[in-house]
């Protein structure tokens, strides 16, 4: 009689920290969009990831993992898709809201598991992403809607999502939680010199440090752990269909810390591909797991 409303609350309770898990990751967004005007958004990702490395060496502690040739050639590429993800997307805020960033890199695990699939049902859910992306990147007079170049580093932060997904299950199939800090560790070592080139001394700026392990803590740390707990508590499927409501988190975070108003076009584009990532995650195989750590 008790086991029902225990599996209820154990499903809210997982529900509730997988929503926090997504705010954080947009918060941390919207508090490293503060960070451009100093260091630039390749030292805000360089910033960002050295910190975030450092707190989880010291949770995980990377250094107990057995790596051999073929695992460490695999957590090399995890690590520089999930740097290449992380620079790519900062990249893509310079000039394009938030919301349609996360919506247009969410194309990436969207195409891993309609890739996945494959079944006569995915061609609904393409062309709901096709749809999507029509309305956020128009063509024409209308083109100035949206940064194009901005467009294309998300998009190619989708691209980098996808490999980091693929190569971080892998990675993950040999060390489990530990490839994360393994990977990203990498990632900061990848990314460190294109900030360090780019923003020189002002990553020593004393005023940057608390702003950037806030944007460590709430991106990674914080967001990592609690996805991590809720995936245990409830499935892949599950877990995947609510993750890809994050486009329209990430469009209400830019609209209450950054101000970014979105137009009607641009919400129904959202809406068109969380419906599309949704679906693919409802009807997708057992072959791909949705992936935790992502922006």
């Amino acid at each position: 009689m008790n086991d029902q409303p225990r599996s209820l609350a154990s499903t809210l309770f997982s529900v509730g920290l997988l929503l926090i898990a997504m705010a954080s990751i947009q918060s941390g967004a919207s508090l490293a969009k503060s960070m451009f005007p100093v260091v630039g958004a390749q030292g805000t990702t360089a910033l960002r990831l050295v910190f975030a490395s450092v707190i989880m060496l010291l949770i995980l502690r990377p250094w107990r993992a057995t790596l051999t040739a073929k695992s460490l050639r695999t957590v090399i590429i995890y690590g520089m898709a999930l740097g290449g993800m992380n620079l790519l997307f900062y990249m893509s805020l310079r000039t394009v809201p938030l919301g349609i960033a996360v919506a247009l890199e969410f194309t990436g695990p969207l195409a891993v598991a309609i890739y996945a699939s494959r079944r006569a049902i995915d061609f609904v859910w393409i062309a709901l992403a096709a749809i999507g992306l029509m309305l956020l990147i128009p063509t024409g007079a209308a083109s100035a809607s949206i940064d194009l170049a901005g467009a294309g580093y998300a998009l190619g932060a989708g691209v980098c999502w996808a490999l980091y997904i693929l190569f971080g299950q892998k990675a993950g199939a040999d060390n489990g939680v530990q490839t994360a800090a393994l990977g990203m560790m990498i990632a900061a070592l990848f990314v460190a010199p294109i900030g360090i080139v780019h923003a020189g001394a002002a990553l020593l700026t004393p005023s940057l440090i608390p702003i950037a392990i806030g944007v460590a803590l709430l991106s990674s740390a914080l967001p990592y752990t609690l996805e991590m707990v809720a995936l245990t508590r409830m499935p892949a499927r599950t877990f995947g269909t609510l993750m890809s409501i994050e486009p329209a988190i990430g469009a209400l975070s830019g609209l209450l810390f950054l101000q970014e108003y979105l137009s009607l076009s641009q919400w129904l584009a959202i809406l068109c591909i969380i419906l599309a990532s949704v679906g693919a995650t409802m009807t997708m195989g057992n072959a791909v797991k949705p992936a935790v750590v992502a922006d």
